[in-house]
């Protein structure tokens, strides 16, 4: 079974999870309300290798959250993958961050899952999933209205999760929506993506894979007193 050190820095959680297989056998992270990335990155690798018994040496590849997301997370963490894969020469694998996101949520018969990230203003990232995690309607950044998704009320059930929820809630009103603003990245729902990827030989060069930033970054300069 591959041993996968997966990443996952797209949001404010830092996570870091060791998987075997499908199966996850370590996970650190922290969920704190500021980045704090590049500080406890590259901790967090090394206390989930020793909590796997592991060393470097002992990694088949390294899977990374792709995006969309924080610019800045999404760069630490590229750059940290991207980093361990040139050192061990390692297969990179990237997974979509909405992806994960939707595994988080397990739905039964008829429904649909829309993970959303938070972005400026009335802003979110989505993308729509069916009941069986595949992807029905691809990554898009939208503004939140009254008519927002308002084309999949006929499901049953329409799971709105992540930090971008609690916008889509302030407006939506159909019966249907239900909301869940605590569902976050994290690099535990990413142990089974990246196991089909490695099995399937589905490898991101590592010399020119670039995060999945959806927008262009937008420099915030100091406002002048």
């Amino acid at each position: 079974m591959a041993r996968i050190l997966n990443l996952e820095t797209a949001t404010t959680n830092c996570s870091v999870s060791i998987s075997d297989g499908d199966t996850v056998v370590f996970l650190k992270e922290n969920n704190a309300m500021e980045y704090s990335h590049s500080e406890q990155l590259h901790i967090f690798i090394k206390e989930a290798l020793q909590g796997a018994s592991l060393s470097f040496s002992d990694l088949d590849a390294v899977s990374v959250s792709k995006g969309p997301g924080s610019y800045t997370g999404l760069r630490i963490g590229v750059s940290a993958a991207k980093g361990l894969c040139f050192s061990l020469d390692l297969p990179l694998i990237s997974i979509p961050t909405l992806e994960s996101m939707a595994h988080q949520v397990t739905l039964k018969g008829d429904g649909l899952i829309i993970p959303v990230l938070d972005a400026r203003r009335m802003e979110v990232y989505s993308a729509v999933f069916d009941a069986d995690h595949q992807e029905i309607r691809e990554t898009k950044a939208e503004i939140i209205t009254e008519d927002s998704f308002r084309e999949y009320t006929a499901h049953k059930e329409v799971h709105i999760v992540g930090s971008g929820a609690q916008k889509c809630k302030d407006l939506l009103q159909h019966p249907n929506f239900q909301f869940d603003v605590s569902v976050t990245p994290s690099a535990k729902e990413m142990a089974q993506l990246a196991h089909k990827k490695y099995e399937a030989g589905r490898f991101e060069d590592v010399a020119y894979f670039e995060p999945y930033y959806l927008k262009d970054f937008v420099l915030q300069g100091k406002k002048k007193a």
